[in-house]
């Protein structure tokens, strides 16, 4: 559990003393650049606006490096990103939902983020959040749902697929596109089934 010294670990075993002289590679300037603003998002003093740019820059690192969504996670950065999701400011939301679904590419990250609450900010958003929020919360629950278990949790949370069902009602385009689509992979689940038909789901299909 201590981040902190596993890093100096991993650091140190890859990186000998004639090497650590030569010029940092583009990975290692992210890496570097990716723990500063890790420590921004997760400072209490830190104001919404350095948030704001800490996840903008964080959801485009974490696109397509791997290792940079396994430091964010491990950081502890996901409780920051959670507590940012349940703020009232849309544009902060908007990003830390990108990030969260971000992170959620790594398998091993799956259950973790439902285990921290995900989706009760994802119903919560649902709900009540910008057509943006809503479309990206409800890609979010897609993404959990490809590991089995999370089906289940997902599928058992009041008002969840009740949520994504009033969304496929209501929505636009964009937000019955992906409330479609979680739905489709909740109900590989066949208890979810029976609850996706119960919420009405099936004149709206």
């Amino acid at each position: 559990p201590n981040h902190a010294l596993r890093s100096l670990i991993l650091n140190f075993a890859h990186v000998s003393p004639k090497e650590s002289s030569r010029p940092r590679t583009q990975q290692e300037h992210s890496h570097s650049q990716s723990q500063a603003l890790i420590s921004t998002l997760v400072s209490r003093s830190s104001s919404n606006a350095s948030k704001l740019e800490s996840l903008t820059r964080l959801v485009r690192l974490t696109k397509r490096d791997s290792s940079i969504r396994r430091k964010v996670t491990e950081s502890g950065a996901v409780r920051a990103a959670l507590d940012c999701v349940d703020s009232c400011n849309q544009v902060l939301q908007e990003k830390s939902l990108s990030l969260l679904l971000n992170l959620s590419l790594e398998d091993d990250n799956k259950v973790g983020l439902v285990a921290d609450g995900v989706v009760r900010r994802i119903v919560a958003v649902l709900r009540v959040g910008s057509p943006d929020c809503k479309a990206i919360a409800a890609t979010l629950l897609t993404s959990l749902a490809v590991v089995e278990v999370n089906k289940a949790t997902i599928g058992s949370y009041p008002d969840a697929i009740s949520a994504l069902v009033s969304l496929l009602r209501v929505g636009n385009d964009r937000e019955r596109k992906e409330s479609a689509t979680a739905l489709y992979a909740l109900c590989s689940f066949p208890d979810n089934r029976k609850r996706v038909v119960d919420c009405g789901s099936v004149p709206i299909l």
